[in-house]
């Protein structure tokens, strides 16, 4: 079986590992009597068959009735029709792979396709299936597909087109030819089972081998100028260079609307008085090549050292961690039985820092015996007790402190007592709802503290977007400010930074009701000419699922060019996937193996991940902080770094395009923090009261509201202690859920045939519903799967690796009906409630889209989701109504605006 590439047909050849080639006959060839007569096909070959069996006959009808050569793209649309799914160009590549000497697959110049179909046509009618649309025009090439049975011509290094028209043929002879080529297809697959050790994935070889089959348009430049090779992370060119060779790029087209430069700045370093040991200074040299400090990091230690509670408020990429794992060995060294907490907002933060601090634990002489360890949710109930007496650094969550530390603070006392410094990282992730949950869970923690006589520790904070983080962090701990010592003036390098507001082009300047580009799109593009610059580029995405969109997308565009080089080196981040995948690209990253990340804004974060070059944000992400800290991501020290925010048509992107300068002017977001929150109040003190009892002495910690909460909501004891009320027993924290509601998740296993079946994600219950359904495209990786199977008793979702072009979105419906209303106000005359409410979602369908076209709507039965929430609603007057009417409002609209 001839699964190689011919070196005519103008690259190297090519075959499939381990795989004897041999001549496609006429006759059956012979197997061995050992081997199955009825070969089992995985389904992905079932699929492939399908559509060599629809282009089978679409060319085989245009071969009977013309004499001419077909392009791709004229044929294409009839194919589609036959598959009801879109015609892939790899899939096509892989039916030239398995059969290279039926299928012409390539590019020929325009003029010899025209010419030649003139000289074949004399009629001045216009064939459907000749005119070129990929690739077409006069000065151009045409791809051409043709399925030609004269297997013996193999000589042309050009495709002629004196060979690409079939003759015309009756149509007994027509479903003759089409069922031989159907024969043909099966004996190669069967072959190639047949050939595939055990060991290998026979759909894996075709797939790989179809990549050398992907036609190349010799229209365009040669290869060699094309496959340039990608310059090394030192070699790259500035960034001014970069944005001249894109402004000359034939793509571009005026999509930068603003363009702003912040200058480089030096280092300003300083030296701490007193120095700090000898020990000390030689293990940071050892383990993090660092020599000198800056001003900013000499002011924090030397404040910690004396006693004060410190936040940081630098730049991302600053070295604010220096900080506190100096000021941490500083105190372990003078007291080796001391201990440490270390509160980071995500797992994936806390294990990047303990991985630093091990390893310049042991590059210190005397603190090799001292342990750092994580303690989460993910740690083994066997190993806790081992980590609270033996560990001298702790590195957790929040979460864990409210749920697991806190309300077991009696096997934890040793390690309280001892305990020197709190550090809590990324002050700025804790605002709002989750902030104000934080700010109790630390007062509770003090409390603890205090009770057992430690008052000395020393709380230490860091952020790269903070306004007023004095007032900020004194709320969130509740220390006065005069206590505080805030840095800010940053004495770190910076090279200079580039950043560009791109605005995508009108897709027809003359017709701009047509809208603009896709900014997706745009994104691509973008993303894919700077990683061809070897800039190392992090694309960051809004939500989930415009992040494996992204990666789809790219990764075609990738493919199409022929950049396999490239498209191995990007890597999609976000959450949901396993912790196993999110480690070992988080490792890839800081290797320097990938040059592209498509993520969320969960490498928002200050998570190592070595040198990026340039951040893309597709979209403006939110809220002005979130700009700062994300466009932070890119440059260190003193290398130069770009900053493309790409405008998404929402009206708040519109604004900042047509008001730049507030993007780059405007004061930081407050920050907020609801502390005179009853509900919260009493949730804590719930948990307070099993801690430790309360009584009036505590409103140092809880505030001049605490006692009447107490009265009226805990168990008071004959003493005059508080109590936690026994329905929240016995662990009143599983009843506080410091994030909002915990949900269940559903679990994602790809099917893959006769092998296990392998864990992809976890998508949360919420998500579930619209991304999980059976038909549908599931995204991972960029990588398409069909979900086959939905089992909402099991929570698991099985689906299956498929290679398509389109996508699906789910159609549904939700009704919210009132339950109960806490209150009522009269607003003009308006009456607005606020209660009980009740949800229900159910999805009866989905679109298949491509290229945000419907191509068709199918229809499911689906288990609805209910849920009750609180929330406010308006009743509207009926004058309100009969305006709506009178404008044509359909009653749908008036659902829609009633609640």
């Amino acid at each position: 079986m001839p699964l190689k590439r011919k070196a005519s047909e103008g690259t190297s050849s090519q075959t499939l590992k381990n795989i004897s080639p041999t001549k496609h006959k006429t006759k059956k060839p012979k197997i061995a009597e050992d081997v199955p007569k009825v070969l089992i096909w995985p389904d992905y070959f079932h699929s492939l068959f399908k559509i060599f069996k629809a282009l089978n006959t679409v060319l085989a009808f245009v071969s009977s009735k013309r004499q001419l050569a077909t392009s791709f793209s004229a044929v294409r649309s009839s194919v589609e029709g036959l598959l009801k799914h879109p015609l892939e160009v790899t899939k096509v590549a892989e039916i030239k792979a398995l059969l290279p000497d039926l299928v012409k697959f390539s590019y020929v110049p325009f003029q010899e396709f025209q010419a030649e179909n003139d000289h074949k046509d004399s009629s001045n009618r216009t064939d459907p299936y000749s005119g070129p649309i990929t690739s077409a025009s006069q000065q151009g090439s045409v791809l051409v597909l043709d399925f030609f049975d004269n297997s013996k011509s193999k000589t042309s290094s050009v495709i002629s087109t004196t060979s690409l028209a079939s003759a015309s043929i009756s149509p007994a002879g027509m479903k003759k030819l089409i069922e031989s080529r159907n024969a043909r297809f099966e004996q190669a697959i069967d072959e190639l089972l047949i050939a595939t050790p055990p060991s290998d994935d026979p759909v894996q070889m075709l797939m790989t081998a179809g990549r050398g089959y992907l036609p190349v348009d010799r229209a365009l430049p040669a290869p060699d100028k094309v496959m340039q090779p990608i310059p090394l992370p030192d070699e790259r060119p500035s960034m001014e260079q970069v944005i001249l060779d894109m402004t000359n790029s034939l793509w571009y087209r005026d999509q930068i609307v603003h363009r702003q430069k912040v200058q480089a700045r030096a280092a300003q370093t300083d030296s701490l008085n007193p120095p700090i040991s000898r020990a000390i200074s030689d293990a940071i040299l050892h383990s993090k090549n660092i020599n000198s400090l800056f001003s900013h990091q000499v002011a924090a230690i030397n404040s910690i050292r004396n006693g004060k509670h410190v936040v940081v408020s630098t730049s991302t990429a600053s070295g604010k961690s220096i900080i506190y794992q100096i000021s941490l060995l500083v105190c372990l060294e003078k007291d080796p039985d001391g201990t440490a907490i270390l509160v980071f907002p995500t797992k994936a933060l806390a294990q990047d820092q303990m991985a630093s601090l091990q390893k310049i634990f042991q590059s210190c002489p005397g603190f090799e015996c001292l342990k750092v360890a994580t303690y989460d949710g993910d740690t083994p109930q066997d190993a806790r007790a081992a980590i609270r007496e033996t560990v001298s650094v702790v590195l957790t969550n929040f979460d864990t402190l409210h749920a697991s530390i806190l309300p077991n603070e009696e096997k934890w006392r040793s390690f309280l007592k001892r305990l020197k410094i709190l550090v809590v990282d990324e002050l700025h992730y804790y605002t709002g709802l989750f902030g104000s949950h934080v700010a109790y869970i630390l007062r509770r923690f003090r409390r603890v503290c205090a009770a057992l006589g430690n008052r000395r520790m020393r709380f230490i904070s860091c952020s790269a977007t903070l306004e007023n983080a004095a007032e900020y962090m004194g709320r969130l701990f509740a220390v006065d400010v005069n206590e505080l010592e805030v840095v800010s003036t940053d004495g770190a390098p910076s090279g200079d930074k580039e950043y560009l507001l791109w605005d995508p082009p009108l897709v027809d300047s003359m017709v701009p009701a047509l809208g603009r580009r896709s900014s997706l799109s745009e994104a691509s593009t973008i993303m894919r000419f700077l990683m061809k610059k070897g800039v190392r580029v992090i694309l960051f995405c809004k939500i989930r699922k415009v992040c494996e969109l992204a990666m789809k997308t790219i990764k075609a565009d990738l493919s199409n060019e022929g950049r396999l080089d490239i498209l191995e080196r990007v890597k999609a981040y976000r959450g949901g996937y396993t912790r196993e995948d999110r480690r070992k690209i988080e490792n890839e990253a800081f290797s320097g193996q990938l040059l592209g990340i498509i993520a969320t804004n969960a490498l928002e974060l200050g998570i190592d991940i070595g040198v990026l070059d340039a951040v893309i944000m597709l979209g403006f992400p939110m809220t002005i902080s979130n700009f700062k800290q994300q466009a932070g991501r890119a440059g260190r020290r003193s290398r130069d770094s770009l900053a493309i925010l790409i405008a998404d048509p929402f009206p708040i992107d519109q604004h900042f395009i047509q008001h730049p300068s507030e993007l780059f002017e405007s004061s930081l977001d407050d920050l907020v923090l609801d502390i005179d929150n009853e509900l919260i109040l009493e949730a804590h003190l719930q948990c307070a009261g099993l801690e430790i009892p309360l009584n009036s002495a505590d409103e140092i910690w809880f505030g001049p509201r605490m006692m009447d909460v107490c009265k009226s909501r805990l168990r008071r004891d004959a003493d005059g202690w508080y109590h936690t009320h026994p329905k929240f027993l016995p662990f009143p924290c599983q009843h506080v859920s410091i994030r909002g509601a915990r949900e269940e998740t559903y679990t994602v296993v790809e099917v893959r045939g006769r092998e296990a079946a392998y864990m992809l994600e976890e998508v949360e219950c919420s998500r579930a519903l619209f991304e999980l359904y059976e038909g549908g495209v599931f995204l991972h990786q960029g990588e398409t799967f069909i979900v086959n199977e939905v089992s909402h008793d099991s929570r698991t979702a099985q689906v299956l690796r498929t290679d398509v072009n389109y996508t699906t979105s789910p159609r549904e419906s939700t009704i919210i009906e009132p339950l109960h209303t806490y209150r009522s106000v009269n607003v003009n005359d308006n009456l607005v409630q606020f209660g009980r409410l009740n949800v229900c979602t159910r999805v009866f369908g989905y679109f298949r889209i491509r290229a945000s076209i419907i191509l068709d709507a199918v229809d499911l039965m689906t288990p609805p989701w209910e849920r009750e929430t609180t929330g406010f609603w308006i009743d509207l007057p009926n004058r309100v109504l009969q305006a709506l009417n009178l404008e044509g409002i359909d009653g749908a609209s008036k659902r829609i605006v009633e609640w």
